[in-house]
């Protein structure tokens, strides 16, 4: 049987990065918001940043759409499952319409999550600079792909109401609606460091601020009721929404064998806070799935462990800027590293594996690896093909996986460490390390294309 769900939807996008996609996107997920529409908020690509923008504008979860970490055929799926509930979904884009993984074509582009999810495009146009070559602009982005259906235009930095009136009238011959216009005008604040924005987890009210200003600033200057209109053009969505119980296997299982008594939830903690912001939900909805109990903690004010745990989630984050905070707090660099030696099951990405280190910076870590790490001018981005070269509480060895690296730190690690992952056409670079329970890499990954890593951790915890 063939089902299909019934979802007002659409995608923000642009010609190219810094055209003003996620100031439009958020402020217009938090006009809509305001309007009392539950919103569903998205991201096309890996990027942990922006959806913790969204799901303040909105009050929900902040979720990825990424066709080559997960493959195109769950896009709609985790779509709808992210959507659940809602009147509406709203899907802020990448980079520009067409960019996606190098070499690799469509794959993981803006206009391959629009065409996968039949979404309707609105282009958010950097017209600064321009006036009636702005038609020219949207006229090769209306007709690159006739499956993408460019639906209007929003136009940003914006000088003059004359300015306004010449773009107007070079759009009237594209065919292309103008959904809104916004002026030139001091951007929102909305600091940015070496990763890109600073997380909303790091700046409290000033972050409830901008995503305010923001939502003003679009429901002044953009046609919601236009924008509504076409956002409820698009067909359903086919196909089912994504369930974590059916993608670890039918749902928790009980324990038979440590971690408790038979029946039990082993306890797994996952590190959040400021210095750990980087993770994807469903990690979170698969380990429960699994059997587990997924309790957070804050690295920079929690002196232990949740109680009873049983493994430990580091995901990523900018610990280089709280290194002095986490270096600090001895009671539970102490914990992690017994927990750690002991065997205990320990996943950890980028920030989780600066935090394992024996320092970073210079200054003590948690010891875990027999490693030290430190800033680097060089960054070091994009997607891999990788191979998990050591047996790990994640994969079994030979397994494939597809993940994405970003940072600006550097490891160097001491003899003898197992590596985690070879990178498939690099040259087989070797990344990461495996070390008792510890499976600490540079690479992210997202779970949902892999659940029994999930199911593989939680296993781990019942019997380490």
């Amino acid at each position: 049987m063939v089902t299909s769900t019934a979802l007002p939807r659409l995608v923000l996008a642009a010609p190219a990065s810094g055209s003003g996609k996620t100031t439009v996107a958020t402020g217009l997920m938090a006009a809509l918001t305001a309007r009392g529409l539950r919103v569903s908020p998205h991201k096309v690509g890996p990027d942990y940043i922006d959806p913790g923008y969204h799901a303040l504008a909105t009050g929900r979860t902040g979720r990825n759409l990424d066709a080559y970490l997960c493959g195109p055929e769950l896009i709609a799926p985790l779509f709808l499952h992210g959507a659940r509930g809602c009147d509406l979904a709203l899907v802020e884009g990448v980079m520009g319409l067409f960019d996606g993984a190098a070499g690799e074509g469509e794959l993981a582009s803006t206009a391959q999550v629009a065409k996968v999810l039949g979404a309707p495009v609105v282009l958010v146009v950097d017209a600064s600079a321009q006036s009636r070559s702005v038609a020219a602009l949207v006229h090769g982005f209306v007709t690159w792909d006739p499956e993408v259906r460019i639906g209007g235009v929003i136009l940003n930095k914006v000088a003059s109401d004359r300015h306004e009136a010449l773009l107007r009238e070079a759009l009237e011959s594209v065919g292309v609606p103008v959904l809104g216009v916004l002026r030139r005008a001091a951007p929102v604040e909305v600091p940015s460091r070496h990763l890109g924005l600073v997380p909303v987890a790091e700046r409290g009210a000033l972050a409830v601020e901008a995503v305010a200003a923001m939502g003003a600033r679009v429901a002044a200057g953009c046609d919601l009721e236009a924008v509504l209109a076409l956002a409820r053009s698009a067909a359903p969505v086919p196909g089912a929404a994504w369930d974590a119980a059916e993608a670890v296997g039918g749902g928790p299982r009980e324990a038979s064998s440590g971690g408790g008594r038979p029946g039990s939830r082993p306890v797994v903690a996952l590190a959040g806070g400021p210095a750990f912001t980087f993770s994807y939900a469903e990690h979170a909805e698969l380990l429960a799935a699994a059997g587990a109990d997924v309790v957070p903690f804050d690295p920079l004010r929690d002196e232990g462990l949740p109680e009873g745990t049983a493994g430990l989630v580091l995901g990523g984050g900018f610990p280089e800027v709280y290194a002095a905070e986490l270096s600090a707090n001895e009671p539970l660099r102490k914990a992690v590293g017994e927990l750690a030696r002991g065997g205990g099951p320990v996943a950890a990405e980028c920030a989780g594996l600066l935090y394992l280190c024996r320092e970073l910076d210079g200054l003590p870590m948690c010891d875990v690896l027999d490693a030290t790490a430190r800033m680097s001018e060089r960054l070091t981005l994009g997607y891999r093909d990788a191979v998990a070269l050591t047996d790990s509480p994640l994969a079994a060895a030979g397994t494939r996986v597809r993940g994405h690296e970003f940072h600006r730190t550097v490891v160097e690690p001491g003899a003898g460490e197992s590596p985690a992952w070879g990178f498939r056409g690099e040259g087989r670079r070797l990344e990461g390390f495996v070390r008792r329970g510890a499976h600490a890499s540079f690479l992210h990954t997202h779970w949902a294309s892999a659940p029994g890593a999930a199911h593989r951790f939680v296993e781990r915890c019942r019997t380490s």
